[in-house]
């Protein structure tokens, strides 16, 4: 458990990034309440993730299947629904994939998770169908996509999103969601806004064209540095981890 000042501290940083996100919604003219916040807790031990559930956040993104898995396996049975749909336990955590997926974690993971922010591949599509099939199960996908065409960075090119949602439309156990982006790391948040543009623009293009489905209406963009430039460029999903954990107990081996 926490010690009370921690908790205090998590709650503050809650708060903050709420009220961040807020702000951010009165400035672009829109609802916050269409906005969904996606902690991340890479680094943060259990007991953390626990505080954050209790505070009110239900959706937990981890980057690494085995280190979700496992943390998913601690905090008792998941919740598998969509964030919009009325949870059947809501002190449960929803955890969503952000990181790259290889094939061969997909099995593991999708007893725990239905909701993957990195598709990026027709292969993966087709595998995570063969799994999701098995367990009679539904999976929500979002497509990456590498908007800053960055070689290190993982995602299929805007060019490459309409085939793939096509071949995710053939998938009876898929069902796109929308699509996700990382914009290049930058101490001004400003700096990520023509990436974040340019990913709502991409899904106004495909929804105008009918190349994607009437439930393609989703972008999972913005992570610490940027979520609330995210939030006016029409985010609604955002991934923010250390804005939320700061001044918190890390796990992180390299933190002394």
């Amino acid at each position: 458990m926490l010690s009370p000042s921690w908790q205090t501290q998590l709650r503050a940083n809650v708060q903050r990034v709420r009220q961040t996100v807020v702000d951010a919604c009165q400035r672009s003219g829109r609802d916050p309440g269409g906005i969904h916040l996606v902690a991340v807790t890479k680094y943060v031990p259990l007991a953390v993730i626990r505080e954050v559930l209790a505070a009110g956040i239900a959706d937990i993104g981890e980057s690494h299947v085995q280190q979700l898995v496992a943390r998913a396996r601690e905090s008792g049975p998941p919740r598998l629904d969509w964030p919009d749909e009325v949870p059947a336990d809501p002190a449960q955590p929803r955890w969503h994939m952000i990181g790259h997926l290889q094939r061969n974690k997909v099995k593991l993971l999708l007893p725990q998770a239905r909701i993957i922010h990195s598709l990026d591949s027709q292969r993966l599509a087709e595998t995570i169908e063969q799994h999701a099939a098995a367990l009679d199960a539904r999976v929500d996908v979002f497509v990456e996509v590498n908007v800053p065409g960055e070689a290190t960075k993982e995602g299929v090119a805007p060019e490459e999103v309409a085939p793939l949602a096509e071949a995710v439309g053939r998938c009876t156990h898929l069902r796109l969601r929308g699509l996700m982006t990382m914009a290049p790391y930058d101490p001004d948040p400003e700096a990520a806004r023509p990436h974040f543009a340019r990913l709502r623009a991409l899904l106004d293009r495909l929804r105008d064209t009918g190349a994607v489905g009437p439930d393609c209406v989703h972008l999972s963009m913005g992570m610490s540095q940027d979520y609330g430039v995210a939030v006016e460029e029409g985010a609604t999903f955002v991934r923010v981890g250390s804005a939320l954990f700061e001044g918190l107990p890390s796990s992180d081996p390299r933190t002394p």
